[in-house]
């Protein structure tokens, strides 16, 4: 039985990307077995509750997929999606995310996420999805980060906001076109033009 339970495991770890023990629920495969995969070299364990094939070569973006898979319905936001877009030299120790306003906080210990809340347009406009290390990732796309970036600019800094907007432009991630729409959405029309029109 070990050996068939361990195939399956093995199979989902290397589907999945990371593993969760309430993935193996569905299949009936009592959570015991992962501590034995492990013992075996046969699985490693990356966080509490988390696990990946021993043969898996971790990205260099590891850490979102392991956020994503700890909160699936959280978009990675701001300074995260800056760094995902390589639009900034700041390196976040945190993961930023974005949940609803109306959801439950989650309880994460590991890897260290900094929440934020968004709503309404601000919350589903601009999001995009990668796969990583085999799970869903969902990011903000490079003109809504730069405008969220202005409108959180209290919290990363105006000079972290007005780098990503010409890092943007200059590597043609989004027109300025783009970056005016998401201006709308998240009600900073007024703060961006100035910036936008000095750098076309």
């Amino acid at each position: 039985m070990y050996k068939l339970y361990e195939k399956k495991i093995l199979d989902l770890a290397k589907q999945q990307g990371v593993l969760r023990p309430r993935d193996l629920t569905p299949y009936e495969i009592p959570r015991v077995y992962l501590g034995r995969l492990v013992a075996d070299g046969l699985l490693r364990r990356v966080g509490r509750g988390l696990y990946i094939g021993a043969d898996a070569d971790p990205t260099e973006h590891h850490s979102l997929a392991e956020a994503c898979k700890r909160v699936p319905h959280g978009i990675i936001c701001l300074l995260s999606a800056l760094q995902f877009h390589d639009l900034t030299t700041q390196l976040p120790y945190e993961i930023w995310m974005t949940i609803s306003q109306t959801a439950r906080l989650p309880k994460v210990d590991q890897p260290a996420i900094r929440f934020h809340r968004f709503s309404g347009p601000a919350l589903i406009e601009g999001v995009e999805e990668y796969r990583i290390e085999g799970v869903l990732v969902k990011v903000y796309n490079p003109a809504k980060t730069v405008a969220d970036c202005f409108k959180y600019r209290n919290k990363i800094g105006l000079d972290v906001a007005i780098e990503a907007l010409k890092d943007c432009l200059y590597q043609r991630k989004a027109t300025p076109s783009e970056l005016w729409d998401y201006a709308k959405v998240c009600r900073m029309t007024n703060v961006m033009k100035p910036y936008v029109e000095a750098m076309q």
